[in-house]
């Protein structure tokens, strides 16, 4: 089971699809936000979680402070499970799901976001998360953040014009790695 850490959802418990995701660890996600948290205030942010999942890090967001969070999560039962988690959260009314492929959202995106995390699957290639990456540069705001979990063995994030890497932390087999402006 994971769960929410800090904010008005504290201790809400989020239920896992079995087989078809890798949440974030809580440790982790405190990490992250810890690590955001000296950077940006998250009161009043709009947050864009790309391969949701759980839906763990936006709901963290919002949680936390964020006016909204877009989940985006291309498998079925994922997001079923996902709509659940936002149900026990109370937040339906802060959080919008997508149920379908992240390239397909960022082709038509809703808006601009200050905060976009990707957690993409560990053995998703470093290229599509580096494309990814790039197509959701138009999307984020002047003062926006971009956070990206990956493996310890996946390469290097490659940042596209316009953003930059700010600091990268390892936590066991999971680096976390804070791009921006």
């Amino acid at each position: 089971m994971t769960r929410i850490i800090a904010g008005d959802f504290r201790g809400r418990r989020l239920a896992v699809p079995a087989d078809t995701t890798r949440p974030t660890s809580d440790r982790v996600r405190e990490a992250l936000f810890s690590m955001l948290g000296s950077r940006m205030d998250l009161s009043g942010v709009r947050v864009l979680d790309l391969y949701a999942g759980t839906g763990a890090l936006g709901l963290e967001a919002v949680s936390r402070g964020a006016a909204s969070a877009v989940l985006v999560e291309s498998d079925r039962r994922a997001a079923g499970v996902l709509r659940d988690n936002v149900a026990v959260c109370g937040a339906a009314s802060r959080v919008r799901i997508v149920n379908r492929p992240v390239e397909s959202f960022l082709a038509a995106p809703s808006g601009t976001f200050d905060l976009i995390l990707l957690d993409p699957p560990y053995e998703v290639p470093s290229e599509e998360v580096d494309r990814m990456i790039s197509a959701c540069e138009p999307v984020l705001a002047s003062d926006g953040w971009v956070v990206v979990e990956r493996g310890r063995r996946s390469a290097a994030v490659t940042w596209p014009d316009g953003l930059e890497e700010v600091t990268s932390k390892q936590y066991g087999d999971t680096v976390v790695v804070l791009g921006g402006r």
